[in-house]
């Protein structure tokens, strides 16, 4: 079994900082979203 304790290289280091991003910022968004509606909403 190889050993995958290495870092990763800096184009598959960019490539994972892109998937985060891909998929952090519209949850990111979602749950800002989920917030003002939740406030809305027993706030009256």
């Amino acid at each position: 079994m190889p050993n995958d304790s290495s870092p990763p290289s800096p184009h598959r280091r960019g490539l994972i900082v892109l998937a985060w991003l891909w998929v952090g910022t519209p949850f990111a968004y979602g749950v800002y979203e989920l917030v003002q509606k939740a406030t809305q909403l027993f706030n009256g």
